[in-house]
């Protein structure tokens, strides 16, 4: 399998330093979120920052240690009302997609979260209007994606305008692009009262997306039912159910990336993740 790991969870130091210690882990891709790997770059600078020669530097340095980006991070609100606050940030998410093209990444990755200025409750986050303005406000960024010969890849995550497999596919069906796709992170569909049923939810989100997930987002959870949304913790150290998903993975040999792991316990979880699914194909 090919995994990898948020670069941002490895140990501290350099991209190449970073890298080297990913790779001595035994991972083979990462999740590079460049505001927290690079100490010089801010998000809004994004437009001016992303041009040729660091995309030299940083493809140089995937190169020089074997690694792959499955993921370059953008994870901005895009359904916003403020119409210059939108424009800053659409032309944030062009110059990521310009980008992963020149770093060979193989997704842009977001989430929907609402922007602050819009105001919107719970309810109003999960409503037809909020998906409605999502999709409007991603609208120019899919003809980016399109034009630029990239991907925007979108997690659901159940607080949030996409918040299930069903509105994801909604999603989908509306922005109509193959420039479009799906980073899935099961746990990230949970709350705390869906975990007695949460390998339901898992295996309904791999039935409906499965065909237009680029990339697994892996963690695992254990139950905080005081809290709205599980704990998060590494891979094998929870409840997580991961047949479903691991099987989707490997068949469609999809990148799997590690979330909520520290320098001490990544290696472990990588492992385990490894040995479950060889149990899981032994057994079929």
């Amino acid at each position: 399998m090919n995994i990898g790991i948020r670069l941002h969870d490895t140990a501290p130091g350099t991209l190449g330093q970073r890298l080297g210690f990913a790779r001595s882990q035994g991972f083979s891709c990462v999740h590079l979120a460049l505001s927290k790997v690079l100490p010089d770059f801010k998000m809004a600078d994004a437009p001016q920052k992303l041009d040729a020669a660091l995309a030299a530097q940083v493809r140089g340095e995937l190169e020089a240690h074997g690694i792959g980006c499955a993921v370059l991070g953008c994870y901005l609100s895009l359904t916003c009302r403020d119409e210059e606050e939108l424009r800053r940030t659409q032309e944030i998410y062009k110059a990521h997609l310009r980008f992963s093209r020149m770093i060979g990444a193989g997704v842009v990755g977001t989430e929907t979260p609402v922007a602050a200025s819009a105001g919107m409750s719970a309810k109003e986050i999960a409503s037809d209007e909020a998906l409605e303005l999502f999709v409007r406000c991603a609208a120019p960024v899919v003809r980016c994606a399109e034009e630029e010969g990239a991907i925007l890849a979108i997690e659901p995550v159940c607080s949030y305008v996409v918040s299930t497999a069903e509105r994801a596919e909604q999603a989908l069906e509306a922005l109509k692009s193959d420039s479009v796709r799906i980073i899935l992170d099961p746990v990230n569909l949970l709350y705390s009262d869906m975990v007695d049923r949460a390998e339901a939810v898992f295996e309904d989100a791999v039935r409906r997306l499965g065909d237009r997930v680029s990339v697994v987002h892996m963690k695992d959870y254990v139950e905080a039912p005081e809290q709205p949304r599980p704990g998060f913790i590494a891979s094998g150290e929870g409840r997580m159910h991961y047949r479903a998903v691991l099987d989707l993975a490997r068949r469609r040999n999809l990148p799997v990336t590690l979330e909520n792991t520290t320098p001490r316990n990544a290696e472990a979880a990588r492992l385990f993740l490894e040995r479950i699914a060889a149990e899981t194909e032994a057994a079929r």
